[in-house]
């Protein structure tokens, strides 16, 4: 009887351990290309700094989901005014924040006037111009009242610049991000990884993870290596020169989807010679989309001609303004002076898109009498160098942030691009909420920039992702910077 006794426990031991061993996975370790410089999405323009806190640690009175809608979030409804100037928020009760504060309609007023202060360091301050005053109705309503009617209100709202932060930790999000959200913030091991573990008695729906770790990976081979041994399990943005070595591996599933993120030459459009139209027209004429396609995003990117997803409801094909036309372009140089061509920088961040279509571009300029220095700088160097002091030629980026033509009519933007017209157009657009009257003047915007040749417009950035074939909820397109896990789950 011993004897069968300790069979019979033996055998539930091992049943107990295999059970175990079957259930669902909680932990994820995620790549990422590039770290964020810091965590607070109101105070900083890195993609990076959203994909590792939009929807997991901060969250906004609106949310964007998978696929560009505009969903609820903090704000459980609200009610627009018949003139279009008044948004009446109710907000869900019982949130806190992870520190353990209760979030409030003070803090959604607290957030949105800091936003949009004189002093705000909000890199998407444009997205809060047309509020006029923020007022506590009680605890959970509040009450934005906008200056003029604003069509995309709602949607800049969702914006992960336009999280709620409370008046208590703002000062301290960078390095430590407290926000109402699922995750909460756990460690960071600068230059290695950040870890984000779920939050205790969220206020909404559960998340499936425990334990999120975002492993930084610059490099396309470690990240490959990474993938095939399984040491990282999902890579959502991950390099499409890299796939062909990946994509047969058993266990590993390759998604394509879509994304807001324009590609672009971005040229300066204050520095000589790049200060005429006729020799940015040359530079998009000297452009053979096809080839950075195929070089830059492995083919997978899409051709554009202007600031705008071809995704969009409203995109206006406009590729055939410049078609590669190498003669074109010199012609174009002679006719402003330069038919021997001229000297120029190229600073290109790390994103392959960029260091690898660098190389194209530059090969493809100098064949019309452009020659380009070719410079890599390090994200921290093109934000600081590039975008805030504009000191620079030529440099290649992607732009990410979702329907965002209107940065090109932001004063001291980093384009240095002014155009009278095109402000007028965007400025009318933002009085505009009838969707017909908005498509003819995106159509217009569009056709504004392809013709100034602001930038050289190139392709629109793949969504490329790679990650484990048991892994669910990942997000197959990108409407906005995000790494959203909160639907995230192994399959059982």
């Amino acid at each position: 009887m011993r004897h069968w006794k300790t069979i019979l426990a033996a055998a539930a031991v091992a049943l107990a351990s295999s059970t175990a061993a079957m259930a669902a996975r909680t932990d994820l370790v995620l790549g990422m290309v590039l770290e964020p410089p810091h965590l607070d999405p109101t105070a900083g323009a890195a993609a990076a700094i959203r994909e590792v806190t939009y929807a997991n640690i901060f969250e906004g009175l609106t949310r964007i989901g998978p696929n560009g809608e505009v969903l609820p979030d903090l704000a459980e409804s609200w009610t627009i005014s018949d003139d279009g100037k008044v948004y009446t928020f109710k907000l869900h009760k019982g949130v806190k924040f992870h520190d353990g504060t209760d979030f409030d309609a003070s803090d959604v007023k607290f957030s949105l006037d800091r936003a949009r202060a004189e002093n705000s360091q909000n890199a998407q301050k444009q997205l809060f111009a047309a509020i006029d005053t923020v007022e506590v109705v009680d605890p959970t309503t509040v009450k934005v009242t906008l200056k003029q009617p604003q069509g995309s209100f709602l949607y800049n709202m969702g914006w992960g610049d336009a999280v709620i932060v409370a008046p208590e930790s703002a000062d301290t999000n960078k390095e430590k991000p407290i926000g109402t959200g699922p995750f909460k913030f756990q460690n960071w091991v600068k230059g290695s990884s950040l870890t984000l573990v779920k939050t205790d008695n969220y206020w909404g729906e559960p998340v499936h993870l425990d334990k999120a770790e975002f492993r930084f990976i610059p490099d396309a081979a470690a990240a490959v290596a990474a993938m095939l041994s399984g040491d990282v399990q999902a890579f959502p943005f991950f390099s499409p020169d890299a796939v062909p070595q990946v994509k047969d591996a058993p266990n590993l599933k390759v998604v394509v989807g879509a994304t807001e993120g324009e590609t672009i030459l971005a040229m300066n459009n204050k520095k000589s010679p790049l200060d005429q139209l006729k020799v940015r027209q040359a530079v998009s004429y000297a452009l053979d989309r096809k080839a950075i396609i195929d070089g830059a995003s492995a083919g997978l990117g899409v051709p554009i001609g202007s600031h705008m997803s071809p995704s969009n409801k409203d995109y206006v094909d406009l590729t055939g303004v410049y078609p590669h036309d190498p003669a074109k372009a010199k012609a174009l140089l002679k006719e402003a002076g330069l038919e021997n061509g001229f000297k120029a920088t190229l600073k290109l961040p790390p994103p392959d898109y960029a260091r690898l279509g660098g190389e194209i571009v530059a090969s493809e300029l100098r064949e019309i009498g452009i020659d380009l220095e070719i410079i890599p700088v390090e994200w921290a160097q093109w934000l600081d160098q590039v975008f805030t002091k504009k000191d620079y030629d030529f440099t290649i980026v992607s732009h990410t942030e979702p329907n965002d033509i209107d940065i090109y009519s932001r004063k001291d933007y980093y384009f240095n691009y002014h155009n009278p017209e095109f402000n007028k157009v965007i400025d009318e657009l933002n009085l505009t909420a009838d969707e017909a009257k908005r498509k003819e003047l995106l159509g217009k915007a569009q056709k504004i920039l392809a013709d100034d040749a602001v930038v050289g417009f190139m392709f629109e950035l793949p969504k490329v992702g790679v990650w484990d074939s048991k892994l669910e909820g990942l997000w197959q397109n990108q409407p906005v910077p995000a790494n959203d896990l909160t639907k995230v789950k192994w399959a059982d």
